[in-house]
């Protein structure tokens, strides 16, 4: 496939105004200097903010839509090169009680992008998931899935067009819109933290380190693959703790469709999956897969999942709070 170059590329970012989209730009504009990234997305507030925060940046471009509106999308993915599909309704209890938006934007919004991407011979298409999306148990999550799913069988209807689809994985990310850290403190100052429920333990990840994972993976894929990095875990009732040492604990209960433990690959997926040294690759059931497996991994065990609960690496407070800090 030759070197892979980020220079003469165009770049569409969808959801590009959000947490991810604008460490991303970050990354793009100080490391990877594509030829243009599009920002595309529903605030124009965020998007003003953004040039004000670039100002005369020649490679950004702002583009106002919505993943849910196939013209608008189509129209944004002209002379596109790759596209980081970052765009959704992400928080856990507001899809709960609007599960008809979070289907319109999860999932018809990601068949919006694949049609397009394929009409417009994208080469590269990488979205980003959750670990929500392995055997969901929320509205979110089953979005997700969905949205998976439609990206990695997107390579079929590609057939012989250019156009390569594929997904990232990864779990909970420190200090984003919807963290538990940015509530937690809020709560410091009272001196009680909630929390849900004691044994709960979760992935995390920084904005950063998802930023820099997704541009590798945009670099490696091949199309159908979904990518998860290998990160490490901590206890909700440990974060706390190494947040505000004296806080007293709140048990509040678990929230409708949140789960105890978080599951990154399943012992399904497992099985179908490479091992490499910084992430898994799940590669995708078709025939023709063979010709392109990525090289240089190992099978997995019979039996292996990587849940929040089974991982062997775990956070230490020192290393948490040098999260915390990087993302504040």
């Amino acid at each position: 496939m030759g070197e892979f170059r980020w220079d003469d590329k165009v770049v569409l970012l969808t959801g590009g105004t959000g947490s991810f989209g604008q460490k991303f730009v970050e990354l793009m504009l100080a490391t990877y200097r594509p030829r243009a990234i599009r920002i595309f997305s529903r605030d124009e507030l965020k998007q003003h903010e953004m040039q004000q925060r670039w100002g005369d940046e020649p490679s950004l471009r702002f583009f106002i839509g919505d993943v849910r509106d196939p013209e608008r999308v189509h129209r944004a993915m002209d002379g596109v090169d790759i596209v980081v599909h970052a765009a959704a309704l992400k928080q856990v209890p507001a899809c709960e009680y609007n599960p008809f938006e979070a289907v319109k934007t999860n999932i018809l919004g990601a068949q919006n992008l694949v049609n397009a991407a394929i009409d417009h011979e994208v080469g590269r298409v990488v979205a980003l998931s959750s670990d929500k999306a392995v055997n969901p148990v929320n509205i979110y999550g089953a979005t997700k899935l969905c949205m998976e799913k439609i990206f990695v069988h997107g390579n079929s209807y590609a057939g012989a067009r250019r156009t390569r689809c594929s997904v990232v994985r990864y779990g909970n990310v420190v200090g984003s819109r919807g963290s538990v850290v940015p509530v937690f403190r809020q709560q410091a100052p009272t001196g009680v933290l909630t929390i849900t429920d004691e044994r709960m333990t979760r992935f995390w990840i920084t904005l950063e380190q998802g930023a820099q994972f997704v541009a590798r993976c945009v670099e490696r894929a091949q199309g159908g693959e979904i990518f998860v990095p290998k990160i490490p875990s901590m206890r909700i009732l440990d974060l706390a703790r190494t947040m505000v040492p004296d806080c007293q604990l709140q048990v509040t209960g678990i929230r409708p469709g949140e789960k105890l433990h978080e599951l990154l690959l399943s012992e399904d997926e497992a099985r179908n999956a490479l091992e490499f040294d910084d992430c898994f690759v799940v590669e995708p059931n078709f025939g023709w897969w063979g010709e392109g497996s990525l090289p240089g991994g190992k099978r997995l065990p019979d039996g292996f999942s990587y849940s929040s609960s089974n991982n062997p690496r775990w956070l230490t407070p020192a290393e948490m709070r040098a999260m915390i800090g990087s993302h504040a």
